[in-house]
């Protein structure tokens, strides 16, 4: 059986553009197939059930948002197509969702579209959608139940951001520890979730320890200064964050 590809996009010559590039990295056992818009959109997905969905954010009647809210259990293999938008890229990586900026390169698109074929038998994205439509302010999950997907070599994990008790910097990786004592390492550096989970109340209090301040217990100004987090966990604090850190939980 072939596997299906469906680019959407309002922009003719972009979408075009697309599917020959597509077409330069599959084989012949790939059909391609084209949507111009949300419910042009739609009704290519319910009739074809593409394993592989290219889809643009600005489409001419709506967004690709409106479109995978009118998905009821999507399975495809999902790969956003976008202009530079911040808002957005934040959205797609709270989600660990596909994407590729445009203008699409070629090197990209093929490592993309290679992980994709590759995990097409993993057909259920629900959370990770439903994750990425909260981040938008489009889904009606409560700000206490939001989540965030972590994704490293055995899976993805869905986990409420609530639930972090810290994050700790393991060289190019970094270290989750929840609140079930359970953690995981992802091949993220420290930084990137600094700028991710500094709206949910995460502080940087360290070069090495991003910390969720609503889990804090107790501050120590002994050594520099030491956070006591609510496992019992105590996180250094720097000294050049020491009045940062005291200046944050004092306002808070």
């Amino acid at each position: 059986m072939k596997t299906k590809i469906l680019v959407i996009d309002n922009e003719e010559p972009i979408r075009v553009s697309l599917v020959k590039l597509i077409n330069h990295f599959v084989s012949d056992q790939v059909v391609i197939f084209e949507a111009s818009g949300v419910q042009d959109g739609i009704e290519k997905i319910l009739t074809l059930n593409p394993d592989i969905l290219f889809l643009d954010i600005e489409l001419g009647d709506g967004t690709g948002f409106d479109l995978l809210k009118s998905i009821d259990t999507p399975t495809f293999q999902l790969i956003f197509t976008t202009a530079h938008n911040q808002y957005a890229i934040q959205a797609f990586e709270f989600s660990a969702l596909n994407y590729l900026m445009k203008p699409v390169s070629p090197l990209a698109l093929q490592k993309t579209l290679t992980r994709a074929i590759e995990h097409i038998k993993q057909k259920n994205i629900s959370e990770n959608i439903e994750i990425l439509l909260s981040q938008m302010g489009k889904s009606s999950v409560p700000n206490e139940d939001q989540k965030i997907a972590l994704k490293d070599a055995n899976g993805t994990y869905f986990v409420k951001i609530r639930d972090i008790i810290y994050c700790e910097a393991d060289g190019p990786y970094t270290k989750f520890v929840f609140k079930n004592g359970n953690s995981v390492i992802i091949s993220k550096n420290l930084k990137e979730y600094e700028l991710l989970l500094e709206s949910h109340r995460f502080f940087r209090c360290h070069h090495s320890y991003l910390v969720n301040t609503q889990l804090i217990s107790k501050f120590e100004r002994v050594d520099g200064g030491v956070l006591i987090m609510e496992d019992g966990t105590h996180v250094p604090v720097s000294q050049r964050k020491k009045d940062q850190v005291m200046e944050y939980l004092e306002g808070h």
